[in-house]
């Protein structure tokens, strides 16, 4: 129940599934921070711009130099693309 006393729609576990294999997210990431998501990365220069393709789940796919590369891995893949602010 949620507060107001009405049942979820959809359980969060299903929220975590949702999208999975068919979406994926593309978002800039500075050097700095790529070890997070990718921790067997080399340490880059920092101050450069990065994008990530992360699946649905959050699940990192691909690390890339240009959006315009990591939404193509994403046609690849076959996974509709949306962006991450």
């Amino acid at each position: 129940m949620t507060e107001h006393g009405t049942k979820p729609i959809m359980a969060p576990e299903a929220f975590q599934t949702l999208g999975a294999g068919h979406i994926a997210y593309v978002k800039a990431m500075a050097s700095e921070d790529v070890n997070e998501l990718f921790p067997n990365t080399p340490k880059l220069r920092k101050g450069m711009k990065l994008w990530v393709l992360l699946n649905a789940d959050g699940t990192p796919i691909m690390l890339a130099d240009s959006r315009e590369a990591a939404v193509a891995n994403a046609a690849e893949n076959e996974l509709q693309t949306v962006s991450l602010h």
